[in-house]
């Protein structure tokens, strides 16, 4: 079973986002766990406190290390630790294989200005980005990362081969697909699709992922090319 363990300081946000369709079934046959714990219950005064001003002054407010600590400290585990920061290494396809691969995750989420730099530091936490861009708080990108990751483990799709030929495998975008009606809009599904020739259409929709990968992502197509 996969686990996925989330520190955060909303729980709440959690089981909606991540308790419905195929990872809810997936949940239920046990494929996957969700653990997920609040930051605030470690915290060690009567108002919970979790944040403080940082050292040379800013405008927002720190997540202190001690209170991180402690919450980590009584849930360790043997997971890797991952901290959600737009300044860590961006996730993708491949971090993603690699860590559904492993028997969990645990996913810290941050808030504020970010957390101090010395539990980061401390226990040797890695971090994480889904992208180029400013979120409010680890908990939406964690949903991402976690999205990408639990559909790859075995049994979750019903498909098996879904994976196989998705965007990004190859470090190819995916080829058009084409459903009912046949014209539509007086536009026509390709005849390849419709030959019955099952190597022509492969080699149909291999051309078509690779033309739409060379003209919109070129830094994919480069990866493509050198591999």
């Amino acid at each position: 079973m996969f686990s996925a363990n989330i520190f955060t300081l909303y729980p709440e946000f959690f089981p909606g986002a991540l308790g419905q369709g195929i990872y809810q079934r997936a949940l239920d046959k046990k494929i996957w766990n969700l653990n997920v714990k609040n930051i605030r219950d470690y915290a060690d005064d009567k108002h919970s406190t979790v944040d403080d001003r940082p050292f040379g002054g800013g405008s927002g407010m720190v997540l202190k290390a001690e209170v991180i600590n402690q919450c980590l400290e009584k849930n360790s585990n043997n997971l890797k630790t991952y901290y959600l920061s737009p300044r860590g290494k961006v996730f993708n396809q491949d971090i993603a294989s690699e860590i559904a691969s492993t028997e969990g995750i645990n996913l810290l989420c941050g808030h504020f200005e970010g957390i101090d730099q010395r539990v980061l530091d401390y226990r040797e936490i890695e971090e994480i980005s889904v992208g180029d861009y400013i979120l409010s708080g680890g908990e939406t990108a964690a949903t991402v990362l976690l999205d990408a990751v639990i559909r790859l483990l075995p049994g979750v799709l019903g498909n098996e081969k879904s994976n196989q030929d998705e965007t990004f495998s190859d470090n190819l975008l995916e080829y058009p697909q084409y459903t009912q009606p046949r014209i539509w809009k007086e536009i026509q599904v390709p005849e390849v699709l419709l030959s019955g020739n099952h190597a022509e259409i492969k080699d149909w929709r291999l051309k078509q992922s690779r033309s739409i990968t060379q003209r919109l992502r070129p830094d994919l197509w480069a990866k493509h090319t050198k591999n």
